[in-house]
């Protein structure tokens, strides 16, 4: 297996004495169907904290806006915030977690994460609620930057990938339910019981992962380097232009995604005229379509090059943008704009897990934590801050969602054109 992912789609995994600096001492990866199951069903769960975090509140929007007496663009920023603490915890947990190991920073997080949940439920001003959603976004980036390196202590390459495919099945349910639940709760409870929900979601993952997830990255594979180990870390992930490239390719196209998340309850609720409860069934159908792509793309990897199946999942949401920008410019109804936010939303069950397993391919787990932080500093920054650019134009036009998500889309498909050139083996 290579040192870095310069040959990302070539066969079996090699002999242990030909991986990369102590992956031979990793700890095995699950035997047993049963706890390979047990495995996929705690990381999706763990995973599962940003589109809880981010769906469940989206219905709730337009009325957050109204309650806190603020703007469209202002109440987005409360999705904003949550997205750069979620970028932000990551770039502290990952590396944390290759000095510490996975379990005690995980469960640290988790905790902080149900705590600034139920802070939410008494903010007085839109002001405080933003800030309260960032301590809640970057506590709950544990879950997410630990995840991944989880998978990477134990796979590489396309099992790797096959993993976050699995992975995608599990925590894909989130963005399918949680705009749902939160619709149907906004019937019974104002917006603030969404985060009372979400503070006992984060009390049940702090259990989940306090009694089932065992410790993957024993004490002499961690790194012992301190603060300057890790900023070599980062300064040599950055250097290699193959990883760069899908670290820009994944949070560009996550970008077009969170204009879509941030932006779609006010076009398809203000806009198109729909119900909370209609957009959130709405909502939930393009979730499945990610679910769908992703175990379609779990199949058919090792089979087909994982960069190829990237590329087919950046012009699936490259179609979808389009679409959506024809139907929006043409001032068409609902049904062909909905059928372009399903394939931007698609897409991304092909983008993202091959993305992050071409990034990840080779990479020493005792760095894991690292890598797995600069794709999530990546992912959520950019999407952070890409969200606000829905709104620009006010709560009645759905323009500005629409060519920010084209420009996006158009350029991760470059980057990831780039990232792939780069990542392969040189001739002659």
């Amino acid at each position: 297996m290579p040192q870095s992912p310069h040959r990302p789609d070539t066969g079996p995994a090699p002999a242990a004495d030909a991986l990369p600096d102590g992956a031979a001492d990793a700890p095995a990866a699950p035997s047993s169907p049963g706890s390979r199951f047990g495995l996929i069903a705690v990381l999706g769960a763990l995973t599962a904290v940003a589109p809880l975090s981010i769906d469940m509140y989206l219905p709730a929007l337009p009325d957050v806006a109204d309650d806190l007496s603020t703007g469209a663009m202002r109440a987005q920023l409360t999705l904003t915030a949550c997205l750069i603490g979620l970028a932000l915890g990551q770039a502290v947990v990952g590396p944390l977690s290759d000095a510490l190991g996975r379990r005690r920073p995980l469960i640290a997080g988790i905790a902080v994460y149900a705590v600034a949940s139920l802070l939410c439920v008494a903010a007085p001003t839109v002001e405080s609620l933003i800030a309260l959603r960032f301590v809640q976004g970057a506590a709950g980036a544990a879950g997410i930057v630990i995840a991944r390196a989880i998978v990477r202590d134990l796979y590489d390459g396309v099992a790797a990938a096959r993993f976050f495919s699995m992975l995608m099945l599990v925590n894909g349910l989130a963005p399918i339910l949680a705009p749902v639940i939160g619709g149907q709760l906004l019937r019974v409870v104002p917006w603030p019981g969404v985060f009372a929900v979400l503070s006992g979601i984060g009390v049940a993952l702090f259990l989940t992962a306090l009694l089932g997830l065992k410790e993957t990255l024993p004490p002499g594979l961690r790194e012992t380097g301190g603060v300057r180990a890790t900023l070599r870390t980062f300064r040599s992930l950055l250097a290699d232009r193959s990883f760069l490239g899908y670290v820009l390719a994944i949070g560009l196209s996550f970008g077009g995604m969170f204009v879509y998340i941030s932006g779609s309850p006010f076009v398809l609720q203000d806009v198109y005229g729909m119900s909370p409860q209609a957009f959130s069934v709405a909502f939930g159908v393009n979730s499945v379509g990610i679910v769908a792509a992703g175990q379609v793309g779990g199949r058919l990897a090792g089979r087909v090059p994982l960069t190829r199946l990237l590329a087919a999942g950046l012009g699936i949401v490259l179609a979808g943008a389009a679409l959506l920008l024809v139907a929006v410019l043409a001032g068409s109804g609902p049904p062909l704009a909905l059928a372009g936010m399903f394939l931007v939303a698609s897409g991304q069950g092909l983008v993202l897990p091959n993305a992050t397993a071409l990034a990840l391919w080779g990479r020493a787990p005792r760095v894991a934590g690292s890598a797995s932080a600069l794709l999530g500093v990546g992912q959520f920054t950019l999407g952070g801050a890409a969200g606000p650019l829905a709104g620009i134009g006010g709560e009645d036009t759905a323009v500005p969602m629409a060519a920010s998500i084209a420009v996006l889309s158009v350029l991760a498909a470059v980057v990831a054109a780039f990232a792939a050139r780069a990542g392969q083996p040189a001739k002659g």
